[in-house]
Parts: C-alpha cells; sequence; structure tokens
C-alpha cells in the first residue's frame, strides 16, 4: 500500500511543502521513513532534492530530540508508527516543525527558550562537594513516586507547543518549568532554594500568565501531571506572598 508523505520544509521565511511517494511498511515509524528518505531524496515528482533534516537522539522517547507535528499534533517521531496513520491507499501523512519555537531549517527548532526558563525556576539541587556529608536525607517512597513522574520530563517542548498561553506575544515560561520546580522543591535539598524559584514565578511570566487551558497534559508524551504540577505551584506561589508580605518566607538563598 501507498501513501503520500507531505513534509513542511525549509528555512525561516521560505517554508514548502515537499511530497514523497512512499510504500507502507507495518515497522516503520516517522524517524526510520525520514533516514530512508535522507539515503535517496526524490520527492513523488520524481526530482532529486535537498535530504530532510530533523532532530534525533535516542530513538526510544527519552531525549525529546525529535518533537514534531505529526497530522497537526506535537509528538515523538520516534514512537509515531506510520501504519498508526495510513489506513488506506493513498492517504496522507503530514510532518511539520512546532511552530511556538524559532525555526532553524526543515523539522529542526530550537528549544532554548525551555532551557532558558529551566535557569529561571533553578531546576537543580545545589551541591556542596567540598566536604562529605555521609548519606543525604530520607525520601519517603511516596514522595519519590511523584519525583520520579516527574523527572521523566524531556524538555520536548509538546506541552508549550499545545499551550495558547506560549506566543510570540507573551513570555509565559511554560508548563515544563512550573513542573520542574515542583520536582526541585519536593526534593529535601532543592527545597532549599525553594524562595529562589517562587520569586521567579511570581514574575508576569510565571504562574499567573497560566489560562488553565490543560491542552500540555493532554499532549504530554510521560503523562506527567502538569496541571497538578500547576495547580500546586500556583497554591505554593500565593502562600510564599503571604508570607513575604506579612511574616517570614522560605529562604531566598
Amino acid at each position: 500500500m501507498r501513501y503520500l508523505l507531505k513534509v513542511y520544509r525549509g528555512a525561516p521565511g521560505r517554508q514548502y511543502f515537499e511530497e514523497f511517494d512512499l510504500e507502507l511498511q507495518s515497522s516503520d515509524n516517522v524517524i526510520s521513513v525520514l533516514m530512508d528518505i535522507q539515503k535517496n531524496p526524490v520527492n513523488a515528482s520524481g526530482k532529486a532534492v535537498e535530504p530532510i533534516v530533523w532532530e534525533q537522539g535516542c530513538l526510544e522517547e527519552v531525549c525529546g530530540s525529535c518533537s514534531m507535528l505529526v497530522n497537526g499534533k506535537p509528538r515523538q517521531a520516534c514512537t509515531a508508527l506510520i501504519k498508526d496513520y495510513i489506513k488506506e491507499e493513498g492517504d496522507i501523512l503530514t510532518l511539520a516543525p512546532l511552530t511556538k519555537f524559532p525555526l532553524v531549517r526543515d523539522l529542526i527548532v530550537d528549544r532554548s527558550s525551555m532551557f532558558e526558563g529551566l535557569k529561571r525556576v533553578h531546576a537543580w539541587v545545589d551541591v556542596d562537594q567540598g566536604i562529605d556529608r555521609g548519606p543525604g536525607p530520607k525520601i519517603k517512597p511516596r514522595v519519590q513516586e511523584v519525583m520520579y513522574q516527574l523527572s521523566t520530563c524531556m524538555t520536548c517542548g509538546c506541552c508549550s507547543e499545545s499551550c495558547p498561553q506560549v506566543s510570540e506575544k507573551s513570555n509565559f515560561i511554560g508548563p515544563a518549568a512550573i513542573s520542574q520546580a515542583r520536582l526541585f522543591n519536593l526534593h529535601p535539598i532543592g527545597n532549599e532554594q525553594k524562595g529562589k524559584r517562587m520569586q521567579a514565578l511570581m514574575k508576569e511570566e510565571g504562574i499567573s500568565a497560566c489560562g488553565n487551558a490543560q491542552n500540555c497534559v493532554r499532549v504530554c508524551p510521560k503523562n506527567i501531571p502538569l496541571t497538578e504540577s500547576i495547580a500546586t505551584i500556583s497554591r505554593d506561589v500565593t502562600l510564599y506572598a503571604f508570607k513575604k508580605l506579612f511574616g517570614r518566607p522560605e529562604s531566598e538563598s
């Protein structure tokens, strides 16, 4: 069975659809098809063209680098099976780059804004390497379970792509950074910098910019409870603001 692959490709300011006539193989996923085209980049008109460029890494939905729009929906290309989209002869599968990040070329975008967001919320645990302090504090199993689920975030960008608040007209930090702030607040040592995270998320681009559309949790490939994280951080930011106004807030060191 043959199908048509349409790829929205090109450079900023010059994007266009390129079509490829392909034969369906039962084991194909989007990445394997792109790799086949790369070996012999000839479009549906029989014209030799520049190979398509895209990002890939782990090929097992862990690194988050192969995010793109597959039939208009953000997801990881490495786990997008062609047979799930092609049901009849002549069906069309469309690939396009994410739209909420600057385009580099073809299916590659620059997700630097997400990593900058992680920096703003201090998404790491500070470690003093000067002294061996022995085992760290214990973490309850139920908290470990929550932390593990939050830690599976790949910074893939699917949540930001689906969020109506993430746009050129908004500086919203995005769901991923908010959820990672929750992760490191749960860590006994990371909690020491909770004040820094709350300060960052109190700003205009922080938690108040979330419109509660809940699209993010629907498209997350790792099923991270993003809306739960947003609700938790919203409460924490409110409590922090009151403590800062009327009492002693958590450490801002």
